[in-house]
Formats: C-alpha cells, structure tokens, sequence
C-alpha cells in the first residue's frame, strides 16, 4: 500500500494531511469555488480510520493558479486547454509525493470528476470512489467555455450572489460555514478558477462508465440544480455493482448543508460502518 517517497520533480497542489500514520491513504477532492476545508464538516470521521489527503484546486484556497517559485511549470494550463485528466495527474502526483500506491477516494462535484477521470484511466491506484453531487459530464461545453471567458474578464465576486440557492439553500448562506465557503469563492484566483471551467467544458465520460470497476457510491442532493440526482443514477446504472445515496433536503454542496447523511454514507462505503454503529479508533 505504502511505497518508499520519491522525490517530487513535479509540482503539487496545496494539501493537507490529517489522521494516524497508519491510517488507510484516502484523498478528498473538492468541489469548483470551494478550498478542501469544504471537507471540513466530514474530516473528523474519516480520520478514525484513515490518512487523509485533502487538495487545493489550482488557483482555489492555497494553490497557485501559475508557476511556483523554482518551477516553470503550471499546476494545469491556463490557455483554456485544461482537462480532468490534468487534475487527475495531479492526485497521483500527491499520492506518489506520499508514497501510496493506492487510495481510497472521494470528491465533490468537479472533485468527485477527477475520481471518475482516475478510476477508468488508473482503477489500480483506486480502492474505493464516491462521487458527491458529481456527474459523468456537467452540461454543455458552450456553458463552461463562456463562464471561463467571464471569470477571466471580471473574476468571481459576480458569482456569489448566485451561488446560494445552487451551492446550498438562501438561508445557509449566512450561516458560518456558508458564508467561509463563499468567501473561498471571493478569493478563487480568477485563471486558475477559469482553467477548471475549462476542465469541465471538455469533460465526457458517459461512454466509458461501464468500464468502471473500483466500488463505486454516487450521493446526490434531491435539490442540487446544478448537477440532479438524474446524473447520479446516470452513473449509478451503467457502473457494475455502484451504489446511490440521496440526501433530502440538500442542494449542490449536499456534504456541507446535511453533513450527517453524507457522512454515514462515507463510513458505510470507505469502512462498511453501519449507520448507529460506534466507530472505534
């Protein structure tokens, strides 16, 4: 499970590691306009039981958008021909960094993508997936194309009045967890939030779904406008063996809103811990 370090040649987005030296490797990725403290409500659970990798987006909370200080190279590139693909090599450069040779994962929205990207492109680095409020394409690649033009034109503070009622419902928004995960919003680095559009915008995965075979948990909010619970059955019907969950009441940042079902259906998948159960450490 556990390789010797290698030396990191390549650049690596900000992370944070958190649980036992021994714990089970798991990486959380994040969802578009957020930083990996959206994983904030989840963390203390999963850490019981696992090593946990939460990661920066380019530009997003504490990762840089263009070329590090002793680096030339971008985390993803900005020119508008970033992929999922790019910020799946990323993961697999933060597990190399940590000498995993495999991992359970988990990500939300774009970040549950990447774990698409990987577990059809590299299923022996993954032990287990779950997709949250994610899909196997966000929509028109026209729609992603114009919103990264608009970002890099005028930055994000004209997303944030829109984003409760997408991200969470209006009143969440003023709580303090809403209101931290719309400043992460305020402060995404317009390129490095752009390139992800453009990540998005040439995303497609529907036709290879079925070659998934990494255990697979899709959780969708029963009010997320941004991507509905049809895209989790989208993949829940054509990935072998997957399971859904469907969180009521919930919106697109679904492990945020109503953390307590998002959790239990982490701990049931990652560490087969039924809900009611004591989890020990």
């Amino acid at each position: 499970m556990t390789a010797p370090v290698p030396p990191v040649t390549e650049p690596l987005p900000y992370h944070r590691i958190d649980g036992p030296p021994d714990g089970v490797p798991m990486i959380l990725g994040p969802s578009l306009g957020t930083s990996l403290a959206v994983w904030e409500p989840q963390l203390p659970a999963l850490i019981r039981t696992h090593r946990v990798l939460r990661w920066d987006l380019p530009g997003h909370g504490a990762s840089p958008a263009e070329p590090m200080a002793g680096s030339s190279s971008e985390l993803i590139p900005v020119d508008g021909t970033a992929t999922v693909a790019d910020l799946a090599e990323l993961v697999l450069r933060a597990a190399d960094a940590q000498g995993w040779d495999t991992f359970a994962y988990a990500g939300i929205s774009l970040g549950g993508a990447v774990g698409l990207q990987l577990a059809v492109d590299h299923p022996e680095r993954l032990t287990a997936l779950s997709m949250v409020c994610s899909s196997a394409r966000f929509g028109e690649p026209s729609v992603w194309r114009q919103r990264a033009a608009d970002v890099r034109a005028n930055g994000t503070e004209p997303m944030l009045a829109s984003r409760p009622g997408v991200w969470f419902a209006e009143e969440f928004g003023s709580t303090p967890h809403g209101a931290a995960l719309l400043e992460d919003l305020r402060c995404t680095d317009a390129a490095g939030y752009a390139a992800c559009c453009d990540a998005l915008a040439s995303f497609d995965l529907r036709d290879r779904l079925a070659e998934v075979t990494v255990p697979t948990l899709t959780v969708a909010g029963r009010l997320d406008p941004a991507t509905p619970p049809a895209h989790a059955r989208e993949i829940t019907d054509a990935v072998p063996g997957s399971a859904l969950v469907e969180v009521a009441g919930a919106a697109h940042l679904a492990n945020a809103e109503c953390p307590d079902p998002v959790t239990s259906a982490l701990l049931v998948h990652h560490d087969g811990i039924l809900p009611g159960q004591t989890q020990h450490p």
